[in-house]
C-alpha cells in the first residue's frame, strides 16, 4: 500500500477533507494561518512602511503565517499515521496544544512589532525587547519540539497499512526537523542577525541575502525535512523493499549533508545564489 494514503481515507476525498478527518483543530488552525498570511501580503500594499533594514513591515508576518500554517497542516496530516485510538491520548493532545500555543505567541509578537514598524527578531534595543526575544526563543523550541512526541508515537504505534520504510521516513523527517531546523535556528538566533558578511540583493520570494551568507537557508532546509523525507519515500513506494531502504538511507545522508554544507557556506559569508 502506498504510504501516503490510509485505508480509512478513500482516495476520492480531497486533501483538506482528509486532513480534517485526521486532526480537525490543527487543520483549521493551519488554514487560518495561511489565510492570515494572505492578509499580511495584502497589507504590504496597503501599508508601505518599511523597517530600518528597508524591508516592508508586513513581510515577516506574511512569511511566518505561511510557515507556521504549513507546519500545522503537516502535523495534522501526520496524525493520520498515528493509530486512531492514540490520536486522543494526553501526549498527542498536548502536542497539538503546544504547537498552537507556541505558534500563536510567535505570530502575535511578530505582528505586534510589525504594527509599530519595529523588528521582532534580533531586537535588543530595550529590556522589554530582550525578554520578548528570549521568550520567542522558548516558543520556537517548543514549536519545533512538537515533532519529537509525534515521531515517537508514529515509530512505536504507526497506523495500520503503512510500509515500514515509509514510517521510518516520516520519523526521520520529524527528527531531522528538530535537530537541523531547531538546531540551526538556535544558532542563528544567537547571532546579531541572519546575514553573514556583505548584505545586498534578495532571492525572490524568500528574501535571502545574495551578496553574503544567509543563515536562513540552512534553517529553511532543516525545517522542511519533515516534508522532504516522506515525499522521497512516497516516490519509491512501489519499489522492492531493499531499494526503498537504500533510497531512504542515501536520501537521509544526502539531505543532512546538503543542509550542513549550506550552513557552512553561510557561516563563511558566501551566498547560496550570488548576485
Amino acid at each position: 500500500m502506498n504510504g501516503l494514503a490510509l485505508q480509512s481515507n478513500p482516495v476520492r476525498l480531497p486533501i483538506p477533507s482528509i486532513a480534517l478527518e485526521r486532526h480537525r483543530t490543527l487543520t483549521v488552525y493551519g488554514l487560518a494561518m495561511l489565510a492570515l498570511g494572505a492578509v499580511a501580503i495584502a497589507l504590504q500594499v496597503l501599508d508601505p512602511r518599511t523597517l530600518a533594514s528597508g524591508i516592508g513591515i508586513w513581510v515577516k508576518p506574511a512569511k511566518f503565517f505561511i510557515s507556521i500554517g504549513v507546519f500545522a497542516l503537516t502535523a495534522a496530516w501526520f496524525f493520520g499515521y498515528v493509530r486512531p485510538e492514540r490520536r486522543g491520548s494526553i501526549a498527542m493532545r498536548a502536542t497539538a496544544a503546544t504547537l498552537i500555543a507556541a505558534g500563536t505567541f510567535e505570530l502575535a509578537y511578530i505582528c505586534f512589532q510589525a504594527a509599530q514598524g519595529l523588528e521582532s527578531h534580533f531586537n535588543v534595543d530595550s529590556l522589554f525587547h530582550v525578554r520578548m526575544y528570549q521568550l520567542m526563543g522558548v516558543g520556537a523550541v517548543l514549536l519545533v519540539g512538537t515533532t519529537l512526541p509525534m515521531a515517537w508515537e508514529i515509530a512505536r504505534r504507526p497506523a495500520a497499512g503503512l510500509q515500514r520504510s515509509f514510517v521510518a521516513a516520516v520519523v526521520i523527517g520529524l527528527v531531522l526537523t528538530f535537530l537541523l531546523g531547531g538546531g540551526l535556528g538556535g544558532y542563528m538566533s544567537s547571532q546579531a542577525g541572519h546575514a553573514v558578511g556583505a548584505q545586498g540583493g534578495h532571492v525572490a520570494l524568500f528574501g535571502w541575502n545574495r551578496l553574503g551568507g544567509d543563515l536562513r537557508v540552512a534553517h529553511f532546509l532543516g525545517i522542511h525535512a519533515e516534508q522532504a523525507m516522506p515525499l522521497l519515500a512516497a516516490l519509491v513506494a512501489g519499489a522492492p523493499a531493499r531499494t526503498r531502504w537504500l533510497v531512504l538511507v542515501a536520501g537521509t545522508i544526502a539531505y543532512t549533508a546538503v543542509t550542513l554544507a549550506v550552513f557552512a557556506q553561510a557561516v563563511a559569508g558566501q551566498p547560496l545564489i550570488p548576485a
